[in-house]
């Protein structure tokens, strides 16, 4: 499955490096334009999975370019997330007005526009989980809530039961802390990374009877992975 596809049109370059930079930490694919013309030329090659759109651009504004691809039968589906210094209600109204689905004021941090990006997405195109994961004995059910391995029900707290159902549904790819807080608790941005390590102790330590901790696998400096291979 390829990463998502994230579309910056910004004219301040250091901003558009720092955000694509965190973008791909974040494991999307980024694409940049200095304008909107540039912006529309990288549409019509390929459209991305969500617009970050700032507000003040040269020539054509980012709010005249929203309203404008809101209108379009082609992009009028596709998220879009205001960039801006403008931080008064009227501006972000006027934002949303035209179609914009989120507004982030700068300065942001990188984190806390990843975690508003997977809000979006999740919020326009909501993936449909499978109910029932299986790899290598270790069985998830979602919709039941429990877990097994090798017929044996085994007891996780609910913060270690959404980083399994995670790394099932993502196995062999190395995730980087930072990472998981985004993909795992959301938009509780303000969880340190350590954090992670701690809930991944507990999850190995509750599959590890059945010789499932093996499956969650520490990459030197990288991070974590799920993985049926050593």
């Amino acid at each position: 499955m390829e990463n998502r596809r994230i579309l910056i049109i910004e004219d301040e370059p250091a901003i558009r490096e720092m955000v694509c930079f965190a973008m791909e930490r974040a494991g999307f694919d980024c694409a940049q334009a200095n304008d909107a013309e540039e912006g529309q030329a990288c549409i019509a090659e390929r459209a991305p999975d969500l617009i970050l759109l700032d507000w003040m651009l040269p020539g054509i504004s980012g709010v005249d370019l929203a309203r404008r691809l809101k209108r379009e039968e082609l992009t009028r589906n596709i998220p879009i997330i205001m960039l801006t210094a403008k931080g008064e209600e009227a501006d972000r109204i006027r934002g949303l007005d035209v179609g914009a689905d989120d507004y982030v004021v700068k300065p942001f941090s990188p984190r806390e526009l990843v975690a508003r990006i997977n809000a979006v997405l999740r919020r326009v195109s909501p993936e449909t989980p499978e109910p029932v994961l299986e790899v290598d004995g270790l069985v998830l059910d979602s919709v039941g809530h429990w877990v097994s391995a090798k017929g044996q029900r085994l007891e996780m707290g609910p913060t270690e039961f959404r980083l399994l159902h995670f790394f099932m549904t993502h196995p062999d790819r190395v995730y980087s802390r930072e990472q998981l807080l985004d993909r795992v608790w959301g938009r509780n941005v303000y969880v340190e990374e350590r954090t992670v390590d701690v809930h991944i102790r507990r999850l190995r330590k509750a599959i590890e009877a059945r010789g499932h901790d093996k499956l969650i696998q520490t990459v030197r400096g990288a991070g974590y992975r799920f993985s049926t291979r050593g």
